[in-house]
């Protein structure tokens, strides 16, 4: 086997360092022939994805994570950066709960990495991760779930109009607005001043006796949402 794909592991994560000079074509091929030959190491295990050694395009990496699905049964949760400490946050997250197939985020949802400054606006008609913080003054708007693996400190939309299952999950809630279907949230106290993060503690919001809520994510709770 080449070295234009080199596997190595962080805690419930793999790296990939791939070869910056290599076709991108015959790349996804070692791709493909090296999460193969891995498959009975890795089973069916979760994982987030970092990807090193060249820069990517984002359909080019949509291409690589087709090339895993297709030839291991490796699921892979979501892309981190190459920081460690955000890759800490990230993973710390997705340890707490199980996106699986029926949120829909695994099969039919969105994934954006970046972050939205004052004045940008992201809209999406399915549920999205975000792998990046959203600033005030930003907007996310989803007719979906909203997951983002960083600060909600601008406005967030989740739901269409009396969808009362949707939720709205941040490593750090402090949103400027927020509303799931016809129903706003309501603040009963001062949010935590951006973007000082001392501690990662994701919170969830959901509706709830017909009000929006906001409560530490756990498993436990997520199962008890309605599909």
């Amino acid at each position: 086997m080449k070295n234009s794909v080199i596997i190595k592991s962080f805690p419930s994560g793999i790296v990939l360092h791939l070869d910056p000079e290599i076709d991108f074509n015959e790349l996804l091929i070692d791709i493909a022939d090296k999460f193969r030959e891995s498959n009975s190491f890795f089973k069916d295990a979760r994982m987030a994805l970092s990807i090193k050694g060249r820069r990517l395009t984002q359909q080019e990496e949509e291409q690589i994570l087709s090339a895993i699905s297709e030839n291991s049964q490796l699921n892979i949760i979501c892309l981190v950066s190459e920081d460690e400490e955000t890759n800490q946050n990230f993973v710390k997250a997705l340890q707490q709960v199980d996106f699986s197939d029926e949120t829909g985020l695994c099969s039919g949802g969105q994934f954006y990495r970046g972050t939205l400054k004052n004045g940008q606006v992201l809209e999406t008609e399915s549920s999205i991760v975000v792998l990046g913080d959203i600033y005030p003054g930003a907007t996310i708007i989803s007719t979906g779930d909203i997951i983002i693996l960083g600060g909600l400190y601008g406005k967030a939309y989740a739901g269409e109009d009396r969808n009362e299952g949707r939720y709205v999950v941040a490593l750090e809630m402090s949103p400027e607005r927020l509303k799931i279907g016809d129903f706003k949230y309501r603040s009963k106290g001062k949010g935590s001043k951006w973007p000082i993060r001392p501690k990662v503690q994701p919170k969830i919001a959901y509706i709830k006796d017909k009000e929006v809520v906001m409560e530490p994510l756990t498993k436990e709770l997520l199962s008890e949402l309605p599909t």
